[in-house]
């Protein structure tokens, strides 16, 4: 018979791919007061439970609904050390600090996370592809970084905003 998780442990399971995952709540939407369930993965059960266990510690210091209390920056400094960094490779973590901390917390990382507006991200883009490059003497002379690296910075909010 198999042991049940205490309320709040979240549960783990195997997957078809043979990895181990661990799923959990980190919080509750305050327009649908559904369930935001996150996760994390492991080679291992033991891997995945530790990883589990710390997840679900820190989910539990982050309250996910006060999104007027974070800026830009302090939301994406914590869910890169909550969310991102369990779950994705080191060379992955590596890009993304690179992003998060070189590239968009410069330009709008004082805003309140309830005021962004997809204007301030349309303007972040456009910055980054004129003005983006940190080494001068990389690009051929073009002081913008590529339409690449800027798609790789949306889909890194996105995935952070979500």
């Amino acid at each position: 018979m198999t042991k049940r998780r205490a309320n709040g442990e979240g549960n783990l399971r195997k997957r078809s791919d043979g990895r181990w995952e661990g799923r959990y709540t980190a919080g509750y939407d305050p327009d649908t007061g559904k369930r935001i369930i996150k996760n994390v993965l492991g080679r291992t059960q033991a891997e995945a439970k530790e990883k589990l266990k710390a997840a679900v510690e820190q989910a539990q210091q982050v309250d996910v609904t006060r999104t007027d209390e974070y800026t830009v920056a302090s939301w994406l400094r914590a869910w890169y050390d909550l969310y991102a960094l369990p779950n994705i490779q080191q060379a992955t973590a590596d890009r993304y600090k690179l992003m998060i901390e070189t590239y968009t917390i410069p330009r709008i990382g004082k805003i309140k996370l309830k005021k962004l507006t997809s204007r301030d991200l349309q303007k972040l883009y456009k910055n980054l592809m004129e003005h983006g490059r940190v080494n001068q003497r990389s690009g051929h002379g073009n002081p913008g970084l590529s339409s690449t690296t800027v798609r790789s910075v949306h889909l890194m909010l996105h995935s952070a905003f979500e």
